[in-house]
């Protein structure tokens, strides 16, 4: 899939020549000192040595690493309900996430909004349709110029729900979808193959009875089973419609991961088991963990720790899923756990940007976008020091 044609009205950020010396370059097969010279944004020459060139910035040793490539963030979802009941203003979440996503170090997001509202008997689990006027508001952000990074859209369309092909048709055209994950959170399947992790999930979010929980159960089951099948198929539809790459998630068993190559997923996102995971090498499809997972050594939901897929060779892409700074630091610590830190960075650059179809980034090489991220250490901690988004600093 060739890398997206820039949104008609959305001028590039200015930038000045520059050159980034006397760093500890993360290049796509090795670790050297040298230095990098941006123009035009896009990286235009690269080369080795510890000199500092009249005019140029002084890394001094720091490390240089591409800009941090995310497919699956829940980070906007945070901001735009900060408590439960209370609905935070469109813009002022979206700029609060471009903000924080960047100054940790990310400088392509793919914003990860829900697909597909649940009607159910009990009021305190009616989900909020929010997908197409929360996207409007980041492509307005981001023809005005007023987002740091570059965001794309990834739809999590949620099959056990009532209205996501309705909401799906609502993004018809639209050029910044360029992923939708198939996800299905009904009780029995995938990451809640274990009905009393589903109980105790629900209950704990919602306070939900005894009575009301074995309900709601029934009532999502039957649901899932009535339009399980044809939302699938739509979703999948209409990912192909909107040029979208698709992704699984949660995958459990080889037979999910057999489904999911079938329906044509570029990637997975969290599968849960060894099994599914080894599914996924032996089909072509890069998996992705969530950095959060290497961080605390294992999953809090119960499932494979990301730590023993990389182990096996099983892991290709991070994700910092729930929290923005853990990215950078799962990145490290997974270069720690293999000793390789060229393709540890990989996970979180060069390795989504191709999952996403983004072929001009995730790496320092001539040609590519001029997005970087400047690495300090301070005290073992890989600290973001300077970010630069198309050769501009923003960080």
């Amino acid at each position: 899939m060739p890398g997206p044609e820039p949104e008609p009205g959305l001028a590039p950020r200015p930038a000045p020549p520059l050159v980034l010396a006397n760093a500890r370059l993360v290049l796509a097969g090795e670790v050297v000192r040298g230095s990098v010279a941006l123009r035009d944004g896009v990286i235009a020459d690269i080369a080795e040595g510890a000199g500092v060139p009249a005019g140029a910035l002084d890394c001094d040793g720091a490390t240089l690493i591409p800009g941090l490539v995310e497919l699956h963030t829940d980070n906007l979802e945070k901001h735009l309900r900060p408590r439960p009941g209370v609905h935070w203003p469109r813009a002022a979440a979206v700029l609060a996430h471009d903000g924080e996503i960047a100054a940790a170090g990310m400088t392509t997001v793919f914003d990860s909004i829900r697909a597909g509202t649940l009607k159910t008997p009990f009021e305190s689990h009616e989900s909020v349709r929010y997908a197409r006027e929360v996207a409007d508001q980041i492509i307005r952000l981001r023809r005005q110029g007023a987002l740091r990074i570059q965001h794309f859209l990834h739809i999590r369309a949620e099959i056990c729900s009532h209205t996501v092909l309705e909401e799906l048709d609502e993004f018809a055209g639209e050029a910044l979808v360029r992923i939708v994950s198939v996800m299905d959170h009904s009780p029995g399947q995938r990451q809640f193959a274990d009905e009393g992790k589903y109980r105790q999930y629900y209950q704990g979010r919602h306070g939900l009875s005894e009575a009301e929980m074995a309900e709601f159960t029934r009532y999502t089951k039957a649901l899932s089973a009535e339009r399980g099948p044809a939302h699938e198929a739509g979703i999948v539809a209409r990912a192909r419609t909107l040029g979208a790459a698709l992704a699984s998630h949660d995958d459990t068993t080889g037979d999910h991961v057999a489904q999911s190559v079938a329906l044509g997923v570029r990637f997975a996102e969290f599968p849960t088991t060894l099994e599914a995971a080894q599914a996924c090498k032996a089909a072509g499809v890069p998996v992705m963990m969530g950095a959060p997972n290497i961080l605390r050594g294992g999953s809090h939901s119960g499932n494979v720790a990301a730590a023993e897929l990389a182990a096996e060779g099983l892991l290709d892409i991070l994700s910092s899923d729930y929290a923005p700074s853990a990215l950078v630091m799962g990145a490290m610590k997974l270069a720690e756990l293999t000793g390789d830190l060229p393709g540890a960075i990989a996970t979180v650059t060069r390795a989504p940007a191709e999952a996403a179809g983004l072929g001009d980034r995730g790496e320092i090489a001539i040609g590519k976008r001029a997005d970087l991220v400047l690495l300090r250490d301070l005290d073992g901690l890989a600290v973001v020091a300077g970010v630069w988004s198309g050769g501009a600093q923003i960080g």
